[in-house]
């Protein structure tokens, strides 16, 4: 039955995890996200569904233990913050270039180098424009509640499934560790080995009809051979482009200008829009909620109606170039942040739209 409890986003990502029916998750401690491992190791669910919960050596090794479970078609994952991930490049290309299912969480926090264990949005460039090398995408979802949290584990299992990609949900400190109330979801079963067998047949394990096993690599020695699997790697990625953007709007339709924001700045920013409204500005707000894909045509539509967008993130400004290819400069697109872990107030946003475009036309 659903469950409803008061929890932090780390534990909201750990409770969904083990009501998903994950059949192992690999990781690492480190600050804002550590509760996700912690929580897990609490719960003991490999009473409860065998699901195996282990703290790896480090990241790299983390992503890796990720890589031989994604390789036998099993439901698994890892999670860290913007560090620890950096570390775990290697093996997401590898996922990618293996097409291997499996879910990345990464609890951003505020850089370069080591940086500071307090919020931060900085880690787009890196997870959607490939932190490692190659031609490869990552299907990547930003929850702005500790709700969204919770699905999107399973939301995100179904897509690295679908299309035998790594999925990265992509968090923040705000939202890894405040507090709300979680609806969860009814505890479904691990997959059975005939399952996967019957459904996963481009895993390694195989035993049906005497099948021979499978090898799962990403080396390919004629460029040919490589090239033409890179074809077949573009035409999925267009295909997750036209399926699964997703998006949210706030007060949009009578906008003069709108906000582009996602996870907790987008939290943020509804508060900025009531603000500005009590002063007379049209201001609405649009939240993409897949990263990639980015809703860039959704966008584009919004952009016909306005005399500009201003785009807040908690960085020095990544998202924003985005949003200027979405409108094709069209109309004026600036840019507010504060970064390096600190954390913008409602007040400082309006202010922001303020001066860099309503002052702007006058």
């Amino acid at each position: 039955m659903r469950e409803l409890k008061l929890m932090k986003g780390n534990e909201a990502i750990a409770e969904a995890a083990i009501r998903a029916g994950v059949d192992g998750y690999f990781g690492y401690p480190i600050t804002p996200q550590s509760e996700v491992m912690e929580t897990l190791m609490a719960l003991r669910p490999w009473d409860s569904t065998g699901m195996v919960v282990l703290q790896a050596e480090s990241e790299t090794a983390s992503i890796n233990m990720v890589y031989g479970g994604a390789g036998c078609g099993k439901r698994v994952m890892t999670s860290s913050s913007s560090p620890g991930v950096s570390l775990m490049q290697e093996g997401l290309t590898y996922l990618a270039g293996a097409e291997l299912p499996c879910v990345v969480v990464n609890v951003v926090r505020g850089g370069p180098g080591l940086g500071t264990i307090q919020p931060a949005q900085s880690d787009y460039f890196q997870t959607v424009k490939g932190g490692g090398h190659g031609d490869y995408k990552l299907i990547t979802l930003a929850p702005a509640s500790v709700q969204e949290m919770a699905d999107f584990v399973e939301l995100s299992f179904d897509l690295a499934f679908k299309y035998r990609n790594p999925v990265m949900i992509l968090s923040d400190g705000v939202i890894g560790q405040m507090m709300e109330k979680v609806e969860l979801s009814e505890q479904k079963p691990r997959w059975t080995a005939e399952y996967i067998e019957e459904n996963h047949t481009w895993a390694t394990t195989g035993k049906k009809a005497n099948r021979e096993k499978n090898i799962i690599t990403s080396v390919q020695l004629e460029a040919s051979v490589q090239e033409a699997f890179n074809h077949k790697l573009q035409a999925k990625y267009r295909s997750v482009e036209e399926n699964e953007v997703r998006y949210e709007e706030v007060m949009c339709d009578d906008a003069d200008y709108i906000i582009v924001a996602y996870g907790s700045s987008a939290r943020i920013c509804q508060k900025s829009i009531e603000i500005a409204r009590e002063k007379g500005i049209k201001v609405g707000m649009f939240r993409p909620i897949t990263l990639y894909p980015f809703p860039t045509e959704q966008l584009m539509k919004r952009a016909k109606q306005v005399k500009g967008m201003l785009s807040v993130e908690m960085s020095a400004g990544q998202m924003v170039e985005d949003v200027k290819l979405a409108v094709e400069c069209s109309i004026p697109v600036e840019h507010f942040g504060r970064f390096g872990g600190s954390v913008h107030s409602p007040g400082e946003v309006v202010e922001a739209l303020e001066q860099k475009l309503i002052g702007g036309d006058k």
